[in-house]
């Protein structure tokens, strides 16, 4: 004779079980990272042969300049100074610039994984006056070079660049070479040799092509920038200097950066060394549908479907009289698990949308017929079905609403948790059923 176990006991046993679904969880949770790891990797190759993320700034001015340094020496006991001269350089940025900027995105395929990328053109003009009160800096006006400055443009990744670059000053196309850029960019990018009376501004204007992928920077340099920029993109994200104004449509978007000021990136407009600093304005061109961010939000709710699931189970066991072994609550808890797996593998052939309607018919026909003999009746397992299914419809509206993620889900487990309560209130959770023989003895 075995007597059945009491209703604590039951539910002892569930959380047993449930707690052993943890480890599998996890490695599906690994699973993700894993996938998520091997798509940038083949983001990676893509960019290899066609341009990362950028960053432009420019141009800046530079000036070399004679200095005067007078050392002292002892010798013979005695000290002697003597006076040689060094080759400075004397940074000045613009006190006016304007870039225009036109973005192009495309995506770009490597196996089953994609990267988006882009191509640019960018032009500009700037206006550089002399600099005034160089006797403070320590520069001695007379010993500017003039006629041997350098115009210095900075691209983060100069693979990107195209051959039509072309620069002018005054009007004067100028020769240019590639490297030596800017301490902003670490030195990337491309210079052009100049000449500069230095009695009137000079201005400069410029165009390039640029490739990049999934980000655009623009690090403002000068008295005043502006910025203007315009794609056919229609996720775009804005970060560090933000634009004044922007519009995002169906058709793209337009933004226009208004006067960042050097009085904003806290920099002077002329300097005795280069500055490293980044203070930039990007335009990231965002992916509405991160797959692997989405699988990883949805596995964070397993425990939600397991929990669920495994309550609706306990309550035809302890209330409705159906008997539920450990086995069949792993089993159930084995195939709620697998959803995630299937979600992962179809979202990365066939898009997440419908990779999940795929995923969750799969598993509710699974379980619902599954429950149809555990629980001893199609009518239970109809229950189950249907509850399944709008735990998942739940699901995939929590997904696509992340600010109220949080509010939603924690309702849930309220309602979750009240019906249980009231379901079981008569419950005597020490009670020790009795087995069939003794009811036939009694």
């Amino acid at each position: 004779m075995s007597r059945e176990r009491s209703p604590g006991v039951k539910l002892a046993l569930v959380g047993l079980v449930a707690v052993v679904l943890i480890v599998p969880l996890l490695m599906v949770y690994a699973l993700v990272y894993d996938r998520e790891s091997q798509s940038r990797t083949a983001q990676q190759s893509i960019t290899e042969g066609w341009g990362g993320p950028q960053k432009v700034t420019g141009p800046v001015l530079v000036i070399p300049w004679i200095q005067e340094v007078t050392t002292t020496e002892v010798v013979n006991g005695s000290q002697t100074s003597r006076t040689t001269e060094a080759r400075r350089e004397l940074f000045v940025s613009p006190s006016l610039q304007s870039v225009e900027t036109t973005i192009d995105p495309d995506r770009k395929s490597y196996a089953i994984y994609e990267s988006v990328v882009y191509e640019s053109a960018l032009s500009g003009s700037a206006r550089f006056e002399m600099p005034q009160d160089l006797d403070r800096m320590g520069v001695d006006p007379a010993k500017l070079m003039l006629d041997q400055v350098e115009l210095r443009f900075g691209v983060s990744d100069p693979r990107g660049l195209d051959d039509n670059a072309r620069v002018s000053a005054d009007g004067e196309a100028l020769r240019l070479q590639p490297g030596n850029g800017p301490a902003a960019t670490e030195g990337s990018g491309f210079s052009a040799p100049a000449s500069w009376a230095g009695d009137s501004p000079l201005v400069v204007r410029w165009e390039y092509g640029l490739r990049g992928s999934h980000s655009l920077d623009l690090i403002p340099r000068g008295g005043e920038t502006e910025w203007t920029v315009t794609s056919t993109w229609q996720h775009p994200s804005f970060t560090g200097f933000l634009p004044d104004s922007r519009e995002v449509g169906a058709e793209g978007f337009t933004a226009t950066f208004e006067g960042i000021t050097n009085l904003a990136l806290g920099k002077a407009l002329v300097a005795t060394a280069d500055d490293a600093a980044v203070v930039s304005a990007s335009i990231g061109l965002v992916d509405p549908v991160d797959l692997y961010s989405q699988v990883d939000r949805a596995v964070k709710y397993g425990f939600l479907f397991i929990g669920f699931t495994f309550a609706t189970f306990l309550m035809f066991d302890i209330v409705g009289g159906a008997r539920v072994a450990a086995a069949e609550y792993l089993l159930t808890g084995a195939g709620l698990i697998l959803f995630f797996v299937m979600l992962l593998a179809f979202a990365e052939v066939i898009g997440f949308g419908l990779a999940y309607l795929v995923a969750a018919v799969a598993v509710i026909g699974l379980l619902t017929a599954y429950s149809a003999a555990v629980l001893g009746t199609w009518r239970r397992a109809g229950f189950i079905g249907i509850m399944l299914a709008a735990l998942y419809a739940l699901l995939f509206v929590l997904l696509n609403m992340e600010t109220y993620a949080l509010v939603i889900g924690s309702l849930l487990l309220f309602a979750g948790l009240a019906g249980i309560m009231y379901m079981t209130r008569q419950v005597n959770w020490s009670a020790v059923g009795r087995s069939a023989n003794d009811d036939a003895e009694a």
